[in-house]
């Protein structure tokens, strides 16, 4: 008799395991991709302007290397082979959206996908991303972790 509860025992516990393991799993890591136009090779405002997304971002709950990871790639605006080759790269880490700062890095992001979201931010007041006929919504959501 007792060998016989050993084995139930057992058997239960070995197929409630995968059940407790995939429980204890940490939240999947989300993946942005960012492409930005690059003044200069030691660019202070694009360096200003990651760190202030990624300071916004920790605000929001999202901690780099926690449940967030950033990858970004600079290029100048008249350099489209880089901005190609960037796009390219960026898509193939198959991130989860794709954040965009020029209208014509947008354009060039917008030929190598249209299955990952992609985010223009621009000052919707400028006369280039006026003249772009892309269009924003009035209404801006705040997504937090979880």
């Amino acid at each position: 008799m007792r060998r016989r509860q050993f084995i139930r025992l057992f058997g239960g516990a070995a197929l409630s395991w995968p059940l407790a393991a995939r429980a204890q799993q940490p939240d999947r890591i989300r993946r942005v991709g960012v492409l930005i136009p690059l003044l200069a090779a030691d660019d202070p405002v694009g360096q200003a302007r990651i760190a202030a997304l990624r300071e916004g971002l920790e605000k929001l709950g999202w901690t780099e290397g926690r449940n967030i990871r950033i990858d970004t790639r600079s290029a100048k605006t008249d350099d489209v082979e880089s901005m190609q080759r960037f796009a390219k790269e960026l898509v193939a880490l198959q991130p989860d959206l794709i954040l965009t700062q020029s209208t014509t890095i947008t354009a060039t992001m917008l030929q190598e996908t249209r299955t990952i979201p992609i985010v223009f931010a621009s000052s919707p007041w400028s006369p280039r991303w006026r003249a772009s006929g892309w269009s924003c919504s009035s209404r801006l959501r705040r997504a937090s972790p979880g």
